[in-house]
């Protein structure tokens, strides 16, 4: 048996700010996959997501049946007979792991699901993403329900706000321009649930919260704006400015040893780097107006290019 596939994702844009309504752009990264899975000789791999899958069968019984209801005993057998996710996706790597799982979860087991084929309006966008997040909340205790909402619908998703989301189209990539999104991978695995304590316990200082406000999202929300207009030029300047912000005031997010390497980018404007979901590890999302002086420059790095402008 093996399942359809469903997508890591990026988020371009938003993070820790759409936890306090700055916009967000996400897209899906077709470059991971995961796919629900039995086999007749599982690796330890799939072992230990068999386990894991049995715990979140048990959370799943208690979701708010108001909310979603799944097939619930179809579902437990087919984790007893050693269902697993088998998944390209890196965990801890901020591009969507657990994502994927819940999506296809959804995708297998729910009961009158949504689906993408359907007019997908702003309700039931909602919908899905209260229903993701109540599923995904099992694996980081407190999640926005966006990265299996773009999973499971492989499309971009605009954030305007907690509750106003769409579907939207992005500019189509210019594969030989010179301008690029990147991932650099950081080596280290990141944590989420640390990551977004440190940052609630930031909130509750007056000083980070109106910088929150007058200049991470006030930036975030530019860069969203310029990347679907189109318009580089601006959303350099702008990424320039956000990635200052977050070495200013996210530096607990960021791996020590990187803290260099961001400042060398924004002095050199070779590149611009950013936070990759939560941080802590995992990917680093990089922006650049050159990509060939960015690879030289990081040539110590392991890159992989997402977007060309």
């Amino acid at each position: 048996m093996k399942g359809p596939l469903f997508y890591s994702k990026i988020l371009l844009f938003g993070e820790y700010g759409i936890i306090k309504d700055s916009k967000g752009l996400s897209i899906p990264y077709n470059f991971y996959n995961g796919a629900l899975k039995t086999d007749e000789n599982p690796s330890q791999e799939a072992i230990k997501s068999n386990e894991s899958l049995s715990r979140f069968v048990s959370y799943l019984r208690d979701i708010d049946a108001e909310l979603v209801t799944f097939d619930i005993e179809t579902l437990a057998s087919d984790v007893k007979a050693g269902m697993y996710f088998d998944s390209s996706i890196p965990q801890g790597y901020g591009v969507g792991s657990s994502g994927a799982l819940v999506a296809a979860i959804y995708d297998k087991y729910a009961h009158d699901k949504i689906t993408v084929l359907e007019n997908l309006t702003r309700e039931k966008l909602l919908k899905l993403k209260v229903v993701f997040s109540e599923m995904e909340s099992f694996f980081h205790g407190k999640s926005s329900g966006l990265d299996p909402l773009n999973s499971y619908l492989s499309i971009p998703i605009l954030i305007n706000s907690q509750d106003n989301i769409e579907a939207t189209g992005i500019p189509a990539q210019q594969t030989d321009g010179k301008g690029a999104v990147f991932l650099l991978d950081s080596g280290i695995i990141g944590e989420t649930a640390p990551m977004v304590r440190i940052f609630m316990e930031n909130m509750k200082q007056e000083g980070f919260r109106s910088m929150l406000k007058d200049q991470f999202i006030k930036h975030t929300d530019a860069c969203v704006d310029d990347f679907l207009k189109g318009d580089v030029k601006s959303l350099f300047k702008n990424t320039k400015q956000l990635s200052k912000v977050v070495l200013n005031h996210f530096k607990p997010m960021i791996p020590q040893q990187f803290h260099e390497l961001w400042k060398k980018g924004i002095e050199t404007n070779e590149y611009y780097l950013k936070l990759c979901g939560s941080g802590g590890g995992g990917y680093i999302l990089g922006f650049t107006e050159d990509i060939d002086t960015a690879k030289q420059s990081l040539k110590d790095y392991k890159l992989e290019v997402v977007y060309n402008f």
